[in-house]
């Protein structure tokens, strides 16, 4: 269920531009808008590609701080935990996790007096026994995923060849 080299270098131009219409991606990729068309709808129904909103900086709302909280939870409550978690709006990501945690969540926060705040409303739930909270200092590689795109799509990166990534064939 991998991708080929042209659904490698449509979402690598997507990711660039994600306001490109089909026509002009097609015109850049050199193949038909049809062929286009037909693959962005299969990476969509597949899953592939998950959405195409806006890339949102919570730091340029006004949450410059970030926070990785371990959660320990009660034996039994792990559906109640996560809907608890997902009801409070600073708790951007939650992932079940193996080892001495049983959750991983990333937190924001206006400040770190807020970020206090944030953690008491977290941790105040009855599923939660534990949280052990690190503060963010540096994001010295944000999400990306277009290097797994190329690996996958068996791309050369764009710096490797010096041309833009809708040029690789």
């Amino acid at each position: 269920m991998g991708i080929d080299r042209l659904d490698g270098r449509i979402i690598a131009l997507l990711a660039r531009e994600p306001r490109l219409g089909v026509l002009e991606m097609s015109r850049r990729l050199g193949v038909a808008r049809g062929t286009v068309q037909a693959r962005l709808d299969r990476l969509l129904a597949r899953g592939v590609i998950r959405g195409f909103g806006p890339d949102v900086d919570p730091a340029a709302l006004g949450y410059p701080v970030t926070a990785f909280a371990t959660l320990q939870i009660r034996q039994g409550s792990g559906a109640a935990v996560r809907a608890h978690l997902a009801s409070v709006p600073e708790v951007l990501e939650l992932h079940t996790t193996t080892g001495s945690g049983d959750m991983l969540c990333r937190l924001v926060a206006r400040s770190n007096a807020d970020l206090q705040r944030v953690i008491d409303l977290v941790v105040g739930f009855d599923g939660i026994v534990r949280a052990s909270t690190a503060i963010v200092m540096e994001n010295a590689v944000p999400l990306r995923v277009i290097p797994l795109v190329e690996q996958a799509a068996q791309l050369p990166p764009p710096a490797a060849t010096g041309a833009p990534a809708e040029a690789l064939v």
